[in-house]
């Protein structure tokens, strides 16, 4: 069961609660006093406000950047079918908001980040969190990279058209961007594209502060040279023959390895199948994790770099579309099964062969990837709608990466 459907189960069971209870209608409390998170923040004087609304299990802005030192105050809006509240780590609350009523939060002072979650059973676990980051004060550099990319609009997902020509010269520059080691300055790297038998002619140039290397999965040769770290200011070339098909991930290969994967340094190779046939939308998630102080549990799993990006900005589709999802779970720690809400997958490639195809009279759910592993699924979207999707973390299903597909007519 996807965090949506059994929220919106945990939704239901409240709804029916009301009305054997005769709380049909419920009226917004009045807002608790104001919390302070000064710390040793000197208070500027100004009020930052924002607008927040509930809605489909989550809360949009799911980030909120804060001037250290202002006032906070939270104008929330419950849009969804069910009943929610909000909950800061600083101890401000709003009590609980009743369907299609707003409330206003006076969170305080801010002087340091917060998290905040609604707090009904059920809720934070099917992924209704909010992050609060200050500007101008401290602020980790994971966090403040996040807070940087949420200014921008939401990466591309769109899959590269396959290359003509069976070279590919490609240059990465590796680039500390936001506290983070890049390839070309973006998280996850570049998404490269070529056919069984292609040669890749990689670049590598190391513009950052230590040593750094780059692995790449879709190539079979002797690690020694290529991948070897190389220190800044140096530069080497990485050639290979891709021999065979798949969604492949390239990512930093000095050790300690894992600290350089979950530091941004990955991406993805895609290297079509010969019998490819041609989709209507065609689309590459990179799932990966993000940890901040805590080495042991991620403060997100996002897909392509940024937690939340495509339900603030959906992916689009036609209704009677064939979609194609590319999906690489870079790591480097959590094993995820892909779904698609109200959708069913006809075709399923995964890890170097076809496991399932759209003649075949049985369909699949989910798309199981454990760290490193990718593949591809096809749906045909039936009908205009909002189609969630997810990739289910085991382990840790409140962090679980999400996003939209928008479905017109």
């Amino acid at each position: 069961m996807s965090p949506h459907e059994g929220g919106f189960a945990a939704g239901i069971a409240l709804v029916l609660l009301a009305v054997l209870t005769g709380a049909a209608v419920q009226h917004a409390a009045d807002p608790p006093a104001a919390a302070s998170a000064t710390g040793n923040v000197t208070p500027t004087g100004h009020t930052t406000t924002v607008a927040v609304t509930a809605d489909d299990m989550r809360f949009s802005p799911a980030e909120i950047t804060v001037p250290a030192g202002d006032r906070l105050v939270i104008d929330l809006t419950n849009s969804d079918q069910r009943r929610h509240d909000l909950v800061l780590s600083n101890g401000a609350k709003t009590g609980t908001v009743a369907r299609g009523a707003t409330v206003r939060l006076d969170a305080g002072i801010i002087g340091g980040d917060l998290d905040g979650w609604c707090s009904l059973t059920g809720h934070r676990m099917a992924g209704m969190t909010l992050k609060v980051t200050t500007t101008g004060g401290h602020t980790h550099g994971a966090d403040a990279a996040r807070t940087a990319e949420k200014e921008q609009t939401a990466r591309d997902a769109t899959a590269p058209v396959t290359p003509t020509g069976e070279v590919h010269r490609i240059d990465l520059t590796v680039q500390e961007v936001g506290g983070r080691w890049t390839y070309n300055g973006t998280v996850p790297g570049p998404v490269l594209r070529g056919r069984v038998g292609d040669t890749f002619e990689i670049t590598l140039r190391n513009e950052g502060t230590v040593d750094h290397g780059v692995d790449f999965h879709a190539g079979a040769l002797a690690p020694d040279r290529p991948m070897r770290p190389i220190d800044p200011g140096e530069q080497l070339t990485y050639r290979f023959t891709a021999t065979k098909a798949g969604i492949w991930m390239y990512h930093c290969s000095t050790m300690p390895m894992l600290l350089h994967i979950a530091n941004g340094m990955y991406g993805a190779v895609i290297i079509d199948p010969p019998d490819l046939p041609a989709v209507d939308r065609e689309f590459v998630l990179v799932q990966s994790e993000f940890y901040g102080d805590d080495q042991e549990t991620p403060t997100a799993v996002a897909f392509n770099g940024r937690a939340n990006q495509y339900d603030e900005h959906p992916l689009t589709a036609t209704a009677g579309n064939r979609v194609r999802f590319w999906v690489l779970n870079a790591g480097p720690n959590r094993t995820s099964a892909f779904h698609v809400v109200g959708a069913q997958f006809d075709t399923v490639w995964y890890e170097g062969r076809r496991q399932l195809d759209p003649a075949d009279p049985g369909g699949a759910q989910v798309l199981a990837l454990t760290p490193a592993a990718g593949g591809y699924v096809e749906t045909v979207l039936p009908e205009p709608g909002h189609y969630p999707f997810v990739s289910h973390v085991m382990v840790d299903a409140e962090r679980g990466a999400h996003g939209t597909i928008e479905v017109t007519r």
